[in-house]
């Protein structure tokens, strides 16, 4: 009976995780599908500890086996410990951290596979099976662990430069396969020697740091996807392992959505994944050869008030100054203004706005700008050329003409948006430096910019406050 209902659980569990993550394709049920999902998980997680039953290996319930009260106090003091760090540090962390909290959970998910690597590894030597995916996935969620450890510390800013050593590429090529024939032996040897498990597990810790180290600042949202797509693959195993339902659905579909999360990324980069990883983009800081030409013109908020008081259309990009600033509030008001007065305002949206993909939906929709003004990089191009105004506010990549003029930038053939196409650009920005990729951006010499300097929230409080005066 109690295996009937865990199994109803897992299957209520693994419907809810799919349900969940078709509901996050659309901003306007994201939220209540990570709820469900969320919800789906608990049901799995107490169906565990409260209907598992311990069977023989003719698949015979053992009647006499009991669970230590000990094992509960230990279970549910996790679990506790666990919500309780896991709900304050995403109530507090700010939305231009995101992507490292995100990154961080994810490295906590390949901690707990490779944990169950190294548990389950002595009492499983008399099945090949059983080996196989405890040692891929002890593997795998180390290397996605130390990975996302250094993400995380690149996205911080903690290690802003990238290490390169002589011949990199090939250092870590070799690595990766002295790693996966060495865990290939320990499959078909079956040592009975932990020291050994664990030379595997340093190994693979190695090998996710050498993996992220070289990679630039600039890729390392697509490289969170792909540590993700690790993540998922190793719980995967763990539910090869353990012949889990939930667990072997969770696995494949993180795993699955990581790694067309990262091609989507990839795409919208216009870059394989193999020059992600082995390119280094935005790691040196090159600008290419070609040398800019013109001269940075500069305008105040009362010209910039006059100038979109009097448009007809306006079109916003927002970028990660936005959300450094914190302005996504001013904007949707300024967005307001403009709109009581007739003017037609949307928001133009890059995929890799941001962090990572959505981390500029999220951001505006926190301060209740309409879903139907968000409009995507394909959508919103054709319109450039009819637009009076584009205000580009913290975003510089995304909006840089070398992706279409100069061959040898690094973001060469990357799509971006067409914000020169418009009659007026004005881009607000703190200072000059160059943008996350480390390059120069050839928009901010174009005769039709001019250059709104200041903290985003600041200007934007101040622009408003000039348009409320006209």
């Amino acid at each position: 009976m109690k295996s009937s209902l865990l199994e109803i659980c897992y299957l209520f569990g693994s419907v809810t995780f799919i349900v969940g993550l078709k509901m996050m394709g659309n901003p306007k049920s994201a939220r209540r599908g990570n709820l469900y999902a969320a919800f789906g998980m608990v049901i799995a997680i107490f169906g565990t500890i409260f209907l598992f039953e311990k069977k023989d290996h003719a698949g015979n319930v053992d009647t006499a086996f009991v669970v230590p009260a000990m094992v509960y106090y230990l279970i549910f003091g996790a679990i506790a410990l666990g919500t309780v760090i896991g709900w304050l540090t995403a109530k507090r962390v700010q939305m231009t951290k995101m992507p490292e909290l995100v990154s961080m959970f994810n490295g906590m998910g390949g901690a707990c596979a490779a944990l169950i690597g190294l548990m389950e590894y002595q009492h499983n030597l008399d099945s090949t099976g059983a080996l196989a995916a405890i040692i891929a996935g002890m593997v795998i969620g180390t290397v996605s662990f130390s990975g996302s450890v250094i993400a995380y510390l690149k996205l911080n800013g903690t290690m802003n430069k990238p290490i390169r050593l002589p011949q990199y590429n090939i250092i870590n090529t070799i690595f990766m396969i002295s790693l996966v024939a060495f865990g290939t032996w320990m499959v078909m040897m079956k040592p009975d020697n932990m020291a050994i498990l664990y030379a595997l597990f340093f190994a693979a810790i190695v090998y996710g740091i050498l993996f992220t180290i070289p990679i630039g600042g600039a890729d390392m949202p697509v490289v969170i996807s792909l540590l993700n797509s690790f993540t998922g693959l190793a719980a995967a195993f763990g539910g090869f392992l353990y012949d889990n339902k939930i667990m072997l659905t969770g696995g494949i579909l993180v795993g699955s959505a990581g790694t067309l999360l990262t091609l989507v990324m990839c795409k919208a980069m216009n870059r394989p994944l193999s020059n992600v990883i082995f390119g280094a983009f935005g790691a040196t800081g090159a600008t290419g050869d070609r040398e800019m030409s013109g001269n940075i013109k500069d305008i105040n908020v009362s010209d910039t008030a006059v100038l979109m008081n009097y448009s007809k259309k306006v079109v916003i990009v927002p970028g990660y100054g936005l959300a450094v600033a914190q302005a996504q509030h001013v904007i949707h008001e300024l967005e307001m203004i403009l709109e009581e007065r007739g003017v037609i305002v949307k928001y133009a949206i890059h995929p890799v706005a941001g962090r990572m993909p959505g981390h500029m939906n999220v951001l505006l929709a926190e301060s209740n700008v309409s879903y139907d003004k968000l409009v995507e990089m394909e959508d919103i191009n054709p319109e450039f050329t009819s637009t009076d105004v584009v205000l580009v506010v913290g975003a510089n990549d995304v909006v840089n003409p070398a992706a279409h003029n100069d061959p040898a930038s690094p973001i060469y053939g990357m799509p971006i948006l067409d914000v020169e196409n418009a009659a007026h650009i004005i881009v607000n920005k703190r200072s000059m430096n160059a943008g996350y990729a480390g390059i120069e951006n050839e928009l901010f010499f174009n005769p039709k910019t001019n250059m709104l300097f200041g903290d985003a929230k600041t200007v934007l409080t101040k622009l408003v406050a000039e348009l409320k005066a006209l």
